[in-house]
């Protein structure tokens, strides 16, 4: 939270919800658009109580769209690179929700793209975006014939977690624990903000899952 005040953003902080543990984790609940946040319906029946506070805390500043049952969507598993939308098709989202969002986004400009994963439970495991045109990405987690036109950034091969970052005004926000990775990114001109995120990642958690990022 400290790290994202620095950057120069507003935070708004959620209260806690003993009932619900994973709910600090609250990108599973909504992805945000320029112009909309899409409310989602987690894959885990446990999680889909979450998205009642988050729509609380949302509507105020965004428009609002939501994913409907049969589908069922994670945030987690959602790339948004430009007018690009990624969808893994992991064990918490399906092709019900592919479908929808491409009837919700289709007159909005954007494509939406179902990617097979593996051994990871979320699309941002394994890629995530540096800027429009550069992901950090783990090629043995995602099947990469959908990214050919980015500028690709490999994790090092003993980094397999290192693929999860943060971009946030200019700077990445970045765990300390794949210094090898770092320096990747460094080399290719990115500022890096280091974050200490090892309690997230015991839960494959990482620097996207805890925020929701609206530009307003």
């Amino acid at each position: 939270m400290n790290t994202l005040k620095q950057l120069g953003c507003e935070v708004l902080e959620l209260p806690a919800e003993a009932d619900l543990p994973d709910s600090v984790f609250v990108e599973d609940t909504a992805f945000i658009l320029p112009h909309a946040a899409v409310i989602t319906r987690p894959g885990a029946d446990s999680r889909k109580p979450e998205v009642e506070s988050i729509i609380q805390a949302l509507y105020r500043h965004i428009d609002l769209r939501y994913i409907r049952e049969p589908a069922t969507l994670d945030g987690g598993d959602v790339l948004v690179a430009g007018m690009n939308i990624f969808v893994g098709m992991s064990t918490r989202s399906n092709q019900h929700a592919v479908d929808q969002l491409d009837e919700l986004l289709h007159d909005d400009g954007y494509k939406v793209t179902g990617v097979q994963l593996n051994d990871c439970l979320h699309l941002k495991s394994a890629v995530t975006r540096v800027d429009d045109g550069t992901l950090l990405i783990n090629k043995d987690w995602v099947d990469t014939q959908h990214f050919e036109q980015y500028q690709l950034i490999e994790v090092d091969s003993s980094e397999p977690y290192a693929a999860n970052c943060l971009p946030i005004n200019g700077s990445i926000i970045y765990p300390t624990s794949f210094p090898k990775t770092r320096i990747k990114l460094e080399a290719l001109g990115h500022k890096i903000v280091s974050v200490e995120a090892d309690e997230l990642a015991k839960a494959e958690g990482a620097v996207t899952c805890c925020s929701l990022i609206l530009d307003i």
